[in-house]
């Protein structure tokens, strides 16, 4: 296969996935204080919103790219 197929492959699955999942959450430490040595840290989970516009551009991209790649 070719490269751009396989990019645009690529595209047209993280789109989709994106557009059935909306985001994804990831858990983050972080350091509350820190006095010499010592250190407390708190971990702390952040939330990521996928805007569907940007899952829809990239399946559209991807569909692009495959039909470019399968041209040539």
């Amino acid at each position: 296969m070719k490269p751009a197929v396989i990019i645009g492959a690529i595209l047209i699955i993280a789109g989709a996935a994106s557009l059935i999942y909306k985001g994804f959450n990831y858990t983050s430490e972080e350091t509350v204080l820190q006095i010499g040595s010592v250190k407390a840290t708190a971990e702390t989970e952040k939330s990521v919103f996928i805007p569907t516009w940007a899952s829809i551009a990239a399946i559209v991209a991807g569909a692009l790219i495959v039909g470019a790649g399968m041209r040539r």
